[in-house]
């Protein structure tokens, strides 16, 4: 079969700058993959992050190589001989990987005129909100974007911490949020001993769940603090490929998996199972993407005890559609198009 695959960079703004413990970010840089075979067209993306040494310029300078590959074996259903045919071309980055696997899927899919999720055999009816993200901005900003969340719809939101007024954030925020289910991401910015004490209080308005609490690199840290906290600890930064499931499972209660970090929709699969095998609750996360790879992950969505996948619901103006979140559901049971259900947008 003749396959043909381009790659291009999308630069898009955010609705608002987004910020949280490390840093500001206004735009974010995704890079779109396509694979047709002369009749269907199958579409990724590729967000990828600096904090796991990727830009769109390393996507852009190792696709060719992968889409080679894609090009060598030609037949877009053979994913399992195409992901390990690239992990031996391309080492590491994941990025650039899961956007050839979001495309070959979606190709796959449409020409077997089914959703993906369907393909997988996945109850659409048994998927989790998404959670909105309020990301880290002056106390009275915050609240104002609390509001704004409440009144799209949203029932649960993340919130952005790692400041010297985090309870002044979290008060603000329950004050005009008293009902919504609230989980809080300090992005790895406490010490243990911070982070302890920031959880106790945290107790007291009814958080969900702490995610990233210490540095990634600090697993002692992080041990130290899931001993001790009064709720549940998920690991994002120390959670990235599947080997770091059965150490995650010994320092958190859920394991945050993301395409971005592991590279690839058959990979962030196994990672799914084995956290369940090691006893871990399941979030699906995201970097800042189009629906171009959004759409793939909410196809997971029935796998996953939580989501955090507003990731395109941040930009300005996203190029393609995808699954409908709407209010943060996310709706595959009326999703009658195949694939991934992205679409590109007039």
């Amino acid at each position: 079969m003749n396959l043909e695959t381009s790659f291009e960079r999308l630069t898009l703004d955010l609705a608002d700058p987004f910020t949280i413990s490390r840093g500001t970010q206004e735009t974010a840089e995704n890079v779109l993959v396509r694979i047709a075979d002369g009749e269907h067209e199958g579409i990724g993306a590729a967000a990828p992050s600096e904090h796991y040494g990727e830009t769109a310029a390393t996507v852009e300078a190792v696709l060719p190589d992968l889409l080679a590959v894609v090009e060598e074996v030609g037949d877009p259903h053979a994913l399992e001989r195409i992901e390990r045919r690239m992990a031996h071309t391309v080492r590491d980055n994941p990025a650039a990987h899961v956007a050839v696997s979001i495309a070959l899927h979606d190709l796959a899919t449409k020409r077997l005129d089914v959703p993906l999720h369907r393909y997988w055999g996945l109850d659409p009816e048994a998927t989790p909100a998404t959670s909105f993200t309020i990301g880290l901005d002056s106390t009275e900003r915050m609240r104002e974007k609390t509001e704004s969340a409440i009144a799209a719809g949203h029932s649960v939101l993340k919130v952005k911490l790692g400041t010297d007024r985090d309870r002044e954030i979290i008060d603000a925020i329950r004050d005009v949020a008293p009902d919504i289910r609230l989980r809080v991401d300090a992005n790895e910015a406490w010490t243990p001993h911070e982070a302890l004490d920031n959880i106790d209080t945290l107790a007291d308005f009814d958080v969900e769940f702490v995610e990233q609490p210490v540095p990634a690199e600090n697993e002692g840290g992080l041990e130290y603090v899931h001993e001790r906290s009064p709720l549940p600890i998920a690991a994002d930064e120390s959670c990235v490929t599947l080997a770091d499931i059965p150490h995650v499972a010994e320092h958190a209660d859920i394991a945050n998996i993301k395409l971005m970090k592991c590279g690839g929709l058959r990979e962030a699969t196994r990672m799914i199972h084995a956290a369940r095998a090691h006893g871990l609750e399941v979030m699906c996360g995201c970097m800042i993407e189009s629906n171009a790879a959004i759409a793939a992950a909410c196809q997971l969505a029935p796998l996953l005890d939580y989501a955090d996948l507003d990731g395109s619901l941040l930009l300005a103006d996203d190029p393609y559609g995808g699954v409908p979140i709407e209010g943060g559901e996310i709706d595959l049971r009326d999703v009658e198009r195949s694939g991934t259900a992205v679409r590109a947008l007039d």
